[in-house]
């Protein structure tokens, strides 16, 4: 693998990398916030200001940060970070097949020269070659061997000596993986119950230690999985399916397809089959376990049955619920898979024995699977993207040779141990190499020159302001950003988000879905209520570096930059000051706590949310709807209202489109706001010619910045539509009256929380209430159960405003503010994973103690 990754240039051996989908789009990111938590600031550990406006991360951590190996990227700076990856996915590689051929070695199932073929074959099946980029997930497969081998050495010694800590090992990297391993090892169990079989009684007294035993690996991982269990109840466990159909997914001989060389490309991510390449050798090995007189009858039919088991987890909806937490997935089907590969090798690697030659009945049986196997797969060719006809006849000659290889007398060939190495690898080579060269990936430069410019406007802000303040941005390579360069924003990207985070930000009018937010369609209001005091907005400009003009991939207009002061600027970014922000506490009106939001217009949202913090109703007329001056028509049948209408083409084949004209009377702030049916798939936006950019996901209407300070100035807005027809869904223009809208922030402003100190997990500060104000501390820190307050050393209970967000109620005079967060359950976690682990390491000890003594006797 990294001769192949040398080959194709990747970072550090050349220009490109391994970022690719996920990898570079989420990934990366965390593994930066990783480096920063370790060198720079561990209070960032539990609790992070830069997950969206801010997350607990026990439940970022548990599902993507949690290897050990993870340490080798602290050696790799943010700049050469890919190259740091490229070492992490080869180590990964390399001791995935370490595992296996040190399982086949200690349970004696092969030796010489086929243990690392066989342990290859494992590592480099098409699960790992499809996966390679989710990089949390391959310690299962490195850690899955291991635990099979605890219960191969449960059965024949009794001993949980191995599969006890590898088993917890799991749990604490990844427990996503590991629930699924752990279906796996519950089939494993039985049907090795079966192969060992001695006596009922032999079963029982095992049966009891394997449950124990797995009992004892989840309470010592305790700690990781009773905060992260709670994280889950408000995040991925609120996707949970609780309906599904009895139903097959595709046909199932479609899963044929994927035993071919390269049966992979990029259309298999989001949705596909199961990637189950193992190579010729070992899928003849494993059907030729069925037929080998080396097992016993009993052996066999446990066998097929957790395989039939399997095969039918593949494609029945229920049973892939089932493996997947009762969560479809989102990209990446059937990712429990790993497992089935690891079964077919391993059953392979006990039949095909050194001495095994297949008879003519089982040769003959071979024959017959492969023909019909093949023959569907070659009749059915156009239905499968991604394979060719070149692919087909590799994979009959590949099966071809393997197959006559293995029906070879050892003895009878002197070439035998080379032409065996060399098939084997050629096929599992060749099938990384056609299934990888699907994939596209971002350049080192692409990287490197976006974090450079982040990081260094970053950088400028964050040495002329230590205090708390978070940032917006007019661009974005990735919705983790802030994670990555050091910064709070209002963005992410996870697949442990908050429910409760996506929801508000629909509701304030920001694009959102499940697990992510992007804060790319501020307004001054919100601007301002949330502390973004800056603005990075991003400028075409030359660098030497790059071999044309270099610019950041803008996601947002945002005329409003202009109702900001300019303060600095790199090569490549402007930064912004917004004068307006509010701090991260300021006293308000009780209204709210009290006030129930419900509208669902996102502009009205605003408005009503900065009236209940200000007490003034007329806030809640902070914006007001306005007409365009001028419509134009073009091949589109005349609307007269336009919000709620349906644009419909009057000829099919001639391009229609819209434009709307309006000059603003004022230097105010004007904003459109948008339904989600007004999204790049079904029509283009420019303002004034240009293109109007708009972050093209979101499940909301979205709030987008059109004009400011363009007094007297036309505005046009064309949209041209893609398809025959448009609804203008929730399609309004507002203005918001600035003059009021500074009175109504610089009356917020005049009573901060002063704060003194401050970490991701810490805010202490102190405020003045005085009788003629109001007595709510009103917070911008997203409310969760792990912040508790203390005022004036005495712990106060925590309220919610805007229904999300924290706040306290106040009494008059000084107060001294205290609010830090703990992950709740963590503690009880730490506790029980100690006192199991003491009591384990007891019993171990005690148990050789006694075995020394027996044996001096």
């Amino acid at each position: 693998m990294l001769g192949y990754f040398i080959y194709r240039k990747m970072a550090p051996f050349g220009g490109s990398s391994l970022l690719t989908v996920d990898l570079g789009q989420q990934y990366i990111d965390f593994f930066a916030y990783f480096r920063h938590s370790f060198l720079n600031d561990p209070s960032g550990i539990l609790y992070s200001f830069g997950k969206a406006l801010g997350g607990e991360m026990t439940g970022t951590w548990s599902y993507y940060l949690m290897s050990p190996l993870n340490l080798l990227l602290l050696f790799f700076p943010d700049k050469i970070l890919p190259s740091g990856i490229l070492v992490l996915t080869v180590l990964k590689y390399g001791l995935a097949g370490l595992s296996f051929g040190y399982l086949l070695l200690q349970t004696k199932s092969q030796s010489g020269y086929r243990v690392p073929l066989f342990a290859t074959a494992y590592a480099l099946s098409g699960w790992m070659i499809a996966n390679q980029l989710n990089l949390m997930w391959l310690d299962a497969v490195i850690i899955l061997p291991l635990i099979v081998l605890g219960i191969e050495k449960l059965e024949t010694s009794g001993r949980l000596t191995t599969y006890v800590p590898w088993l917890a090992a799991l749990l604490i990297i990844n427990y996503y993986m590991a629930y699924m391993v752990c279906l796996f090892i519950i089939g494993y169990y039985l049907w090795a119950s079966v192969r060992h079989f001695t006596s009922w009684r032999t079963f029982f007294k095992t049966t009891l230690k394997f449950i124990a035993g797995s009992l004892t690996s989840a309470l010592i991982a305790a700690f990781i999985l009773l905060p992260t269990y709670f994280s889950l109840l408000g995040s991925k466990a609120q996707y949970t399916v609780t309906k599904f159909k009895f139903k097959f997914d595709f046909f199932p001989p479609k899963m044929i397809a994927k035993f071919f060389v390269g049966s992979f490309n990029f259309d298999q991510m989001p949705k596909g089959t199961a990637n189950l390449f193992i190579g010729s050798f070992v899928l003849i090995g494993a059907v030729l376990f069925f037929v080998s007189r080396q097992f016993n009858i009993g052996t066999k039919i446990a066998a097929g049955l957790f395989t039939l088991f399997l095969a039918l987890s593949l494609c029945f909806q229920p049973l892939d619920l089932i493996w997947h937490a009762m969560q479809f997935p989102i990209w990446y089907p059937y990712r429990f898979s790993f497992v089935v590969c690891f079964w077919l090798v391993w059953i392979a690697a006990l039949t095909l024995q050194p001495d095994f030659v297949p008879n003519l009945r089982q040769i003959l049986t071979v024959v017959i699977v492969f023909a019909i196997g093949i023959s569907y797969v070659w009749l059915n060719e156009k239905k499968f993207s991604f394979l060719s006809t070149n692919q087909l006849v590799f994979g009959l000659l590949f099966a071809t040779l393997a197959l006559c290889l293995i029906a070879t007398p050892r003895s009878k060939f002197l070439l035998y141990p080379f032409v065996f190495c060399l098939l084997m690898l050629s096929e599992l080579g060749l099938n990384a190499i056609l299934s990888l060269n699907n994939i596209s990936y971002v350049s080192q430069n692409e990287y490197e020159l976006y974090r450079n410019s982040l990081s260094a406007q970053t950088a400028k802000v964050a040495s002329k302001n230590q205090s708390f303040y978070r940032v917006a941005t007019t661009f974005m390579r990735t919705k983790n950003d802030p994670l990555s360069n050091q910064y709070f924003g209002g963005s992410i990207f996870s697949s442990t988000l908050e429910k409760k985070t996506p929801n508000f930000f629909g509701k304030i009018g920001q694009p959102d879905g499940d697990g992510f937010v992007a804060y790319t369609n501020g307004t001054l209001v919100s601007d301002a209520i949330l502390d973004m005091k800056y603005v990075f907005a991003g400028r075409k400009t030359s660098l030497p570096s790059a071999k044309s003009s270099y610019t950041l991939p803008q996601i947002t207009n945002k005329p409003d930059v202009n109702q900001y002061r300019k303060i600095n600027q790199t090569a490549t970014t402007e930064t912004y000051k917004n004068q307006f922000a509010l701090p991260l506490a300021f006293l308000s009106s009780s209204n709210s706590i009290t006030y129930k939001n419900k509208t669902l217009d996102p502009v009205h949202y605003q408005a009503n949310w900065l009236a209940s913090l200000t007490g003034n109703s007329n806030d809640q007329n902070i914006f007001t709807a306005q007409n365009f001056n001028h419509v134009l028509f073009q091949n589109i049948k005349q609307q007269t209202n336009l919000t709620g209408a349906i644009l419909q083409k009057q000829s099919i084949l001639k391009p229609a489109s819209i434009t709307l004209s309006f000059v603003p009377t004022t230097n105010n702030s004007y904003y459109l706001t948008l339904g989600q049916n007004i999204d790049e798939d079904n029509v283009t936006m420019t303002i004034n010619g240009k293109t109007m950019h708009q972050y093209p996901t979101f499940r909301h209407t979205v709030i987008t910045n059109v004009a400011s300070n363009a007094k007297g100035k036309t505005i046009n807005i064309k949209m041209q539509l893609k398809h025959n027809s448009l609804w203008l869904q929730n399609f309004t223009l507002y203005e918001l009256n600035n003059n009021q809208f500074k009175q109504s922030i610089k009356k917020l402003q005049s009573h901060p929380l002063k704060v003194t100190n401050h970490s991701q997990r810490k805010i202490i500060g102190n405020v003045d209430v005085t009788s003629n104000q109001a007595k709510t501390l009103s917070t911008t820190i997203p409310y969760d159960k792990g912040w508790t307050a203390r005022v004036d050393g005495k712990k106060v209970k925590i309220q919610k405003s805007a229904n999300y967000m924290i706040a306290l109620s106040l009494t008059k005079g000084n107060h001294h503010i205290v609010l830090s967060y703990w992950p709740p359950y963590f503690n009880l976690g730490l506790i029980i994973s100690g006192l199991t682990l003491f009591v384990s390491c007891g019993l171990v000890a005690l148990r050789k103690l006694y075995s020394r003594k027996n044996r001096k006797r």
